[in-house]
């Protein structure tokens, strides 16, 4: 199998020639994390792109990238996402733009950043193509504020403020989630134009133990205008396959995720999902994308702790609907290559 068809075949719930491996659920740039000469395109079986930066946003882009990794802002590409959307958690008087909205008419006055447009269409499908034929599988992730429409949401107004919205201001709610979805609607349409394989919505409902906001609300204000993102892209691209990313706890809300269409869940952070229960429940048709350690293994563990930990999760999750990936963020500066070799060796060992 090529590691498209691996990729393919483990998200619709088959179990291919061996478990396919990825890094994450965006694109994670393993050539800047592996030393000179040990980076190889075929360590993991799939590439994620983006939408394409307007001249605007590049030119934005140019003057951030030599920028260091901050600690309270992340990287220089999380730092150009946040100076899109005049987001600014290093400034506590004006992190949340839309923090001293006092009317609905003060929403609609927000200037949403242009961050779509139908003529990088066909710079996006040229990038597919060219992974396709090396291989691989191709996802793609969605401009935005750090999640499609909960995170964007409450960075815009504030967590608390959100909130109260959610229950208070349903309205204004509403009428912010619904400027969201229409974002991600048109973007998702992009990447499905331009061929991508997997369409990775992402969006942080769940924290340690339980969810941000109840499975009711969630299902009142999120559901409906998830399945609208899906739906909108399988228009243009029947067989699109989707991911959908949160952190934390989500249970309550797993059978919901696949009566809108999604294939596969990540990252089943170990500490806080049951990644056999989720098996044992669903069975491989939720596919199962991470799995593999806790929030310091990839900084602290030693890497035959790691192949450990890999072997297991095959064995107590079977090779059908799985494809395995770390559970937290590799791209950090703490993570030892020692580590990363450790897993991408691992899967192939085990797999």
């Amino acid at each position: 199998m090529s590691s498209r068809q691996r990729v393919l075949t483990a998200l619709d719930g088959g179990t291919p020639d061996r478990v396919p491996c990825a890094l994450g659920f965006y694109h994670v740039e393993l050539q800047r994390l592996a030393p000179p000469g040990a980076y190889r395109e075929d360590l993991v079986d799939i590439h994620f792109v983006q939408v394409p930066m307007s001249p605007e946003e590049q030119a934005l882009a140019e003057r951030v990238a030599n920028l260091p990794f901050d600690t309270r802002l992340g990287t220089p590409e999380q730092i150009l996402t946040y100076e899109r959307w005049d987001y600014h958690p290093e400034a506590p008087d004006r992190r949340n733009p839309l923090a001293d909205a006092r009317t609905l008419d003060d929403l609609r006055a927000y200037p949403f950043p242009d961050v779509s447009g139908p003529c990088r269409v066909d710079r996006l499908r040229e990038e597919v193509t060219a992974w396709h034929a090396r291989g691989l599988a191709v996802g793609g992730n969605l401009p935005h504020l750090g999640g499609e429409l909960f995170e964007s949401a409450w960075r815009l107004r504030g967590l608390e403020t959100f909130l109260l919205d959610l229950v208070n201001r349903p309205d204004w709610a509403d009428y912010l989630l619904d400027r969201l979805t229409a974002l991600a609607r048109h973007n998702a349409q992009a990447l499905a134009a331009a061929g991508v394989d997997v369409l990775a919505l992402d969006d942080d409902v769940g924290m340690p133990g339980t969810m941000f906001i109840s499975p009711s609300l969630w299902r009142r204000f999120f559901k409906p205008r998830m399945a609208k993102i899906i739906r909108a892209a399988r228009v243009v691209k029947p067989d699109l396959r989707v991911l959908y990313h949160s952190d934390g706890t989500i249970d309550p809300i797993l059978g919901d995720l696949m009566e809108i269409g999604v294939n596969a869940l990540n990252p089943l952070q170990p500490e806080h999902m049951d990644a056999q229960k989720v098996r044992r429940k669903y069975g491989p048709g939720l596919a199962l994308w991470g799995t593999v350690g806790c929030q310091t293994t990839f900084s602290f563990a030693k890497p035959e702790d790691i192949r450990q930990e890999v072997r297991l999760r095959i064995e107590t999750l079977g090779r059908g609907g799985l494809v395995l990936c770390p559970a937290y963020d590799i791209d950090e500066p703490d993570i030892p290559w020692e580590n990363i070799v450790a897993f991408l060796e691992a899967v192939r060992r085990y797999g």
